[in-house]
């Protein structure tokens, strides 16, 4: 008999992870996420086509990007010190 570690490949016995979603409720999924996703990217294009100046969008957009970056390093951190 072969001695594996947990995680070792190949897996001899494959863990039971339930009922596999349906292709319609795969598609569902996908086209709600897709939806998501536009409406924040329209939202944050209406933003800058708000503002006066090419230099003001540009400065708009850097700040859009530190923000969405801030928030990424935040849920980042709180998901490392929930898995330790």
């Amino acid at each position: 008999m072969k001695q594996r570690r947990p995680g070792q490949w190949p897996v001899d016995n494959p863990a039971d992870l339930g009922v596999q979603p349906s292709d319609d409720e795969l598609y569902m999924q996908r086209a709600a996420e897709r939806a998501l996703h536009e409406i924040v990217m329209d939202s944050i294009r209406h933003d800058l086509e708000q503002q006066p100046s090419p230099l003001t969008v540009i400065t708009t957009a850097r700040t859009w990007c530190n923000r969405i970056t801030a928030a990424a390093e935040e849920i980042a951190r709180t998901k490392r010190s929930s898995a330790a």
